[in-house]
């Protein structure tokens, strides 16, 4: 297989973080986005010095915790980033997993279209805000393309396997706006929303 995978991190043995179960978080380099107040701003730009896997080279070097991904029904979380971008990568691993670990991603969806709809486990979608205008101030991106591809992995059958985080973020949103992007995607379908809130951290 020709897809190569620019891998930044392999960070092991997370629970209760990125998805249930023993994780794996593999975090990719490259992203879209601007985030003003970006939590991986080596990954963003693709900076960061990243290892190059391809499918089974990543699947082996995984399976060194696949007692626990079976015993606690976890896996692999693919974060970054955005690792929607790679999609054909992600196509042939969750092809060689054949269902053994659950394969999650962490995603704005602010991808091409054709990548969005994956055969994926979970998708863990940071949707940032509803509203185009504060979307756009926070991330540099286009608000209508991450909504028409959350609509189109939601119409693929996807619902249950969707979680959307809406965070509260110091000056750019408000608890008001918060709880519209809620509204607003209760509506769409989404049935599993996580409000938080992005801490600042003091000088």
């Amino acid at each position: 297989m020709s897809a190569l995978l620019p891998v930044y991190a392999l960070c092991r043995h997370r629970i209760d973080h990125d998805g249930g179960g023993v994780v794996t978080l593999v975090g990719v380099s490259g992203c879209p986005l601007n985030c003003r107040w970006c939590l991986n701003p080596e990954a963003r730009d693709g900076a960061a010095a990243a290892r190059l896997y391809t499918p089974e080279a990543l699947y082996d070097a995984l399976a060194v915790d696949d007692l626990y991904f079976q015993a606690t029904n976890g896996g692999v979380t693919f974060g970054g980033g955005e690792p929607l971008m790679h999609a054909d990568f992600l196509r042939a691993f969750i092809w060689l997993v054949n269902g053994r670990w659950k394969v999650r991603a962490e995603t704005s969806l602010h991808v091409p279209p054709e990548n969005a709809v994956l055969p994926l486990d979970e998708y863990i979608v940071d949707i940032k805000d509803m509203n185009p205008a504060i979307y756009h101030a926070y991330t540099g991106g286009n608000a209508a393309l991450a909504r028409e591809n959350l609509a189109a992995v939601l119409r693929a059958g996807s619902t249950d396997r969707v979680l959307a985080r809406v965070p509260l973020i110091p000056d750019y949103n408000t608890e008001g706006d918060v709880q519209k992007s809620v509204e607003a995607l209760r509506a769409m379908g989404v049935t599993r929303v996580d409000p938080f809130r992005y801490l600042r951290k003091e000088a």
